[in-house]
């Protein structure tokens, strides 16, 4: 068995995602702490550019897997592929960005590999058993957990985006990169499901995981068509909208916009939160945020206790007038 760390490194419109990075920056924290090798797994088609990318962030070892099958992401494709190339491999430890992918992925993963799984992790440590302690949040972000695995391989984590520090550039490093032989590259003898169409909305819309600046909003908006307001003045701050669970679940916002525990956990520069009361598990997925602005009517609204700034007011009134004042 190596003693190794993998990191799976996800991608999208060819370029690294943000949390891919975050996770390598944690992977590499571990393996100077711990002493254990460091290798990232690449899959996808025509990314031996994204490949090399890796070793500009200090991968020096990157297993890549590039076939055609694995253009669009398949879960039983990738998870019957991920498993013969890990397998042998026996790391200790097997990280994934905690994204819809890597949540989809990781525990497929344990399951086949028939090791432990822990998952939205917020802070991670191997012991010199190398056994993986965790920290993450439970009952609504109330509480922070410790886990320990009582697994000794096969350790398969995914990490909560925007808590850990990206690997930081290093053009001085370069990457040696392991094509996976073709054998490996098939796809399951038994396969039920099959990518068809990938469809993309009309209009591109930043994914608020990774934006600077959100706008969001929640059942203070009262309705669909108000969050038209929120649209603008995102647009005039260059940043992306998002919204509370109550707003999608209202069919307001598609689920894809929605910040809390059981939505996407942000991280911006600048976070407004419009008509949002400040739930535990709305609070719990952007209480990171570097600046938070709040504008509610109701002056004990939680979310007025982590603010940096507060407006009590009505937001149809407040809103407007900070959009005229920007332009």
């Amino acid at each position: 068995m190596t003693r190794d760390i993998l990191v799976f490194a996800e991608h999208r419109g060819g370029q690294l995602r943000k949390a891919t990075l975050e996770v390598l920056g944690e992977a590499q924290r571990l393996a100077q702490a711990s002493g254990l090798g460091l290798k990232v797994i690449l899959m996808g088609h025509q990314v031996e550019g994204l490949a090399r990318e890796l070793g500009s962030y200090g991968a020096k070892e990157v297993l890549l897997a590039d076939a055609e099958i694995l253009e669009g992401y398949n879960s039983q494709v990738y998870a019957h592929i991920l498993f013969e190339m890990i397998a042998p491999i026996k790391p200790v430890v097997v990280l994934l960005p905690a994204t819809s992918m890597g949540r989809d992925l990781g525990p497929r993963m344990a399951a086949r590999l028939k090791g432990a799984y822990i998952s939205e992790c917020i802070g991670l440590k191997i012991g010199e058993d190398c056994l993986l302690e965790a920290r993450r949040l439970v009952y609504g972000g109330r509480f922070i957990a410790m886990v320990k695995s009582h697994h000794p391989h096969f350790q398969v984590a995914t990490l909560r985006p925007n808590t850990f520090s990206p690997a930081r550039e290093d053009r001085t490093v370069k990457a040696r990169i392991e094509k996976i032989n073709a054998v490996h590259l098939k796809q399951p003898p038994s396969l039920h499901t099959f990518l068809k169409e990938v469809l993309y909305e009309k209009e591109y819309r930043t994914d608020i995981a990774e934006a600077r600046v959100i706008v969001s909003g929640g059942r203070g908006l009262k309705g669909a068509e108000n969050f038209k307001i929120l649209e603008e003045l995102a647009q005039a701050l260059g940043g992306a909208v998002g919204a509370s669970r109550a707003a999608v679940d209202a069919g307001w916002r598609s689920a894809d916009a929605q910040v809390g525990l059981t939505g996407k956990t942000v991280s911006p520069e600048l976070y407004i939160a419009c008509g949002i009361s400040g739930t535990p598990q709305h609070l719990a997925g952007m209480a990171s945020s570097k600046y938070i602005v709040a504008i509610n009517k109701d002056p004990n609204a939680p979310i007025f206790n982590i603010a940096d700034y507060g407006v009590v007011g009505d937001l149809f009134q407040v809103v407007p007038a900070l959009i005229e004042r920007l332009k």
